[in-house]
């Protein structure tokens, strides 16, 4: 059986950078070598090239969170406080993908990843929105397709980080209240749910951190922060073990040249270190 030192290429996690606020919404963005995040407290959204100072590319993100590309390769972003998922051209205009779901005002929108397909998926996590202004009555998960329709996937307890196995035909959708565990979906061919049920149990007696940001690596690895670090399970659901990192993460990405760093965004600072396997690629540099 598969350890988490079986794993790792380096075990003592480098601080890239520090002073943030709440740092989250990872992104490698292979065309320019370099890391997009999101400071959430601070409604800033940073770009860190390894070795260099990071750089602030937009102010005033509405509390940004999950970050990911399009099938162009812009970014998309979730704007938790103004209860939107929007897409940033390259002239920096802000272009509204999701707000509304028929007719209802998103909750407070979290994490986001892109299928193959063009589709983009979304949780809505409610947050701290106060329930006196919740249009919609539940957390979801959605679904923008490339005609920019919104469909309701799934409606779950407390959606946080998703991601999609190798095959895109599973969603694993971290559940980051109530009860700690992660969700798999599983899709049809069009992307919506067939059938859906627990894929791993992430209670633990550790208190410091919940089930939130979540990728997986090429061989199918699910990696989802949680309870005292960044847990690690194998394709079946089996728990490989736990990542420690100096800072409890709330999101991680894979990046650099090989997809074979793993670069963590933990509170106030942002760290990396050396994984063996490669992370799944975004669809856009497949």
């Amino acid at each position: 059986m598969e350890t988490i030192s079986d794993l790792l290429e380096t075990t003592q996690a480098e601080c890239l950078a520090s002073g943030f606020g709440f740092t989250e919404g990872p992104l490698w963005d292979p065309t320019s070598g370099s890391y997009y995040f999101a400071d959430i407290r601070r409604s800033r959204l940073y770009r860190l090239t390894p070795g260099k100072a990071p750089e602030v590319v937009r102010e005033n993100t509405g509390g940004g969170n999950g970050t990911t590309f399009d099938l162009e390769g812009r970014l998309v972003i979730c704007e938790g406080e103004n209860r939107r998922v929007t897409r940033i051209h390259d002239d920096f205009q802000v272009e509204i993908l999701a707000d509304r779901y028929e007719g209802k005002r998103l909750n407070r929108p979290n994490d986001v990843v892109c299928r193959s397909d063009g589709s983009i998926y979304f949780t809505d996590l409610g947050g701290s929105l106060p329930l006196a202004e919740w249009e919609l009555p539940f957390r979801g998960v959605y679904r923008v397709t490339p005609d920019g329709t919104v469909h309701l996937v799934a409606n779950c307890e407390a959606p946080n980080g998703l991601a999609f196995s190798p095959d895109e035909r599973v969603l694993y959708v971290a559940n980051t209240r109530f009860t700690p565990y992660i969700h798999a979906i599983e899709l049809d061919g069009e992307g919506a749910m067939v059938h859906r049920r627990i894929f791993a149990d992430m209670s633990s007696h550790e208190t410091d951190g919940v089930p939130d940001g979540m990728k997986v690596d090429a061989q199918g690895r699910v990696f989802c922060t949680g309870a005292g670090g960044t847990w690690v399970f194998s394709p079946d659901g089996t728990h490989v073990g736990i990542i420690r990192t100096p800072e409890i993460p709330a999101n991680l990405a894979f990046g650099g040249p090989d997809l074979r760093t793993l670069f963590f965004t933990a509170r106030t600072s942002v760290y990396a270190l050396r994984v063996k396997t490669p992370g799944l690629a975004h669809p856009r540099f497949q």
